[in-house]
């Protein structure tokens, strides 16, 4: 005698696998791969040639094809729904702002602009890294960093020389001035030594 699930349990694991699946298919797609960049840093670190790091990413063909997975079903979708990814924390993407060709927001109530679950991460909101910058040069002698932080805000970074002099400011405010030959000399220390 077979042992048959209901109907009714079958149609809900049915709606339930759908709603998991259309879930996932709609906020992981998009993400920062947290896992798979791990991997891609891991293959950049293990040795200096070009040649030779193709050779080990056609290696670890198998490992990123895992990674990316992982970072599809479960991070990215965390990424998605909490508005940080859990390992990196950055901002999802789809918050990104940038110049749009429709924008619906302002019509929308405040809850369905931002991700709906609070992020899970150990830091509090005050703490705050640089997600990504954006170098713009201004003129021959002036250039903006354009800082987004993973919390959100943004500053704008500017070096402005003058003679032999850069001075910095942040947000219109001074940092420090700096010579040619200090950052010069900055630049060098931090060059890999062969």
């Amino acid at each position: 005698m077979r042992n048959k699930m209901p109907k009714s349990a079958v149609k809900k694991v049915a709606m339930f696998t759908a709603v998991v699946s259309l879930t996932s298919a709609l906020s992981a797609c998009v993400g920062s791969n947290a896992v798979t960049d791990k991997v891609m840093q891991f293959n950049l670190e293990v040795v200096d040639n070009r040649y030779a790091r193709g050779g080990v990413n056609i290696l670890l063909l198998p490992v990123y094809a895992l990674t990316l997975a992982v970072d599809v079903v479960v991070f990215n979708s965390l990424e998605f729904w909490t508005g940080k990814n859990p390992l990196n924390g950055s901002p999802h993407i789809f918050d990104s702002e940038v110049k749009t060709q429709y924008q619906i927001n302002d019509g929308l109530d405040p809850s369905l602009r931002k991700a709906p679950l609070k992020p899970l991460t150990n830091k509090t909101s005050d703490e705050k890294s640089v997600y990504s910058v954006q170098v713009n040069p201004v003129n021959e002698n002036t250039i903006d960093y354009d800082i987004v932080y993973t919390n959100g805000e943004k500053a704008v970074l500017r070096g402005e020389k003058v003679g032999e002099d850069v001075t910095f400011s942040l947000n219109g405010e001074v940092v420090t001035t700096a010579s040619m030959n200090q950052l010069s000399e900055y630049m060098s220390e931090q060059q890999p030594q062969s």
